[in-house]
């Protein structure tokens, strides 16, 4: 089989939104605003940065609308996660032009998530969209459990698809998809996004991988095969889901943009960089740094 290597990836840094969201302590809001700012410095030109979600459901979110005031200058691409309307209405209050929605695949999980069913999420959240893209938003969709659920097991493939189809529809920019709980395989992983690359051939598809199972950088790989070039990632291999029981980490940044590289793959992030942006963040979180290349170059114990 030939392998199919692209010239360049973009890595979309989901550290200080996804990656944090779990820390069970709160990590200072001076120390996230330099996380931010050293990521950007490493080369990352994609980043979500916090999330409008309620303080009291995500506490480590409660600080969003300074995060966001304050780290939305530069030429990148500055993400928030807004939940619903009240989220967009705070996005918008802080002058912010891309936002992120999210929606499970399975019911279960979302209304564990959020309490409500995935076609009630859809049927709320698509005239949001559609008036964003109307404004000129950037809008991402975030397709939680997209192979398995930790409630109803394995997602079918055809159920991803159609809620992938649906955000098409309204008018979403780009999809992210997610395996949420770190159990998919690298067969499923080809098959999903070699059907949404043919389905959708003109949105922008995302990869998000968890790494519960050390499964992430073959999820990645076997995307790459499937034409796949934007991967969400987070710093340090920070992450896992408030909502998801058993969720891991996120795949590691500096694990893919090392994997990449060593293929010849530009990705535009430097890896020295990199690790500077996580020792900031590394004092303050619950758990150690699980990453291998950070464990093998950082200068810091």
């Amino acid at each position: 089989m030939a392998i199919l290597s692209p010239e360049k990836v973009t890595i979309i840094e989901v550290g200080p939104r996804d990656g944090l969201q779990n820390e069970k302590s709160f990590v200072p809001t001076e120390i996230k605003k330099q996380f931010i700012s050293a990521l950007k410095q490493a080369g990352i030109s994609e980043m979500e940065i916090t999330s409008f979600v309620s303080p009291k459901w995500v506490p480590q979110m409660s600080d969003a609308a300074e995060i966001a005031a304050d780290c939305l200058e530069g030429g990148e691409r500055n993400i928030v996660l807004t939940p619903n309307a009240k989220g967009v209405e705070r996005a918008r209050m802080v002058n912010c032009r891309a936002v992120a929605v999210f929606v499970g695949v399975s019911n279960t999980f979302n209304q564990k998530n959020i309490n409500k069913t995935t076609a009630d999420s859809m049927a709320e959240l698509t005239p949001i969209i559609k008036q964003l893209r109307a404004d000129e938003f950037f809008v991402r969709a975030c397709i939680s459990t997209s192979f398995y659920c930790p409630y109803e097991g394995k997602i079918a493939e055809e159920d991803t698809v159609n809620l992938c189809r649906q955000f098409a529809l309204a008018g979403v920019d780009e999809l992210s998809v997610a395996d949420t709980i770190g159990m998919a395989a690298p067969h499923e992983s080809f098959s999903l996004f070699s059907t949404l690359k043919n389905e959708l051939p003109n949105i922008l598809l995302t990869a998000h991988f968890h790494d519960t199972r050390k499964m992430a950088l073959t999820n990645i790989y076997a995307a790459l095969q499937a034409g796949v070039d934007r991967f969400d990632t987070s710093a340090g291999g920070l992450g896992g889901c408030p909502f998801a029981p058993g969720a891991a980490g996120n795949a590691a940044t500096e694990d893919v943009v090392y994997m990449l590289e060593r293929m010849g793959i530009n990705t535009g992030v430097q890896l020295p960089d990199l690790i500077k942006a996580i020792d900031i963040v590394r004092p303050h979180l619950s758990r150690p740094i699980d990453s291998t290349y950070y464990r093998l170059n950082a200068q810091t114990v």
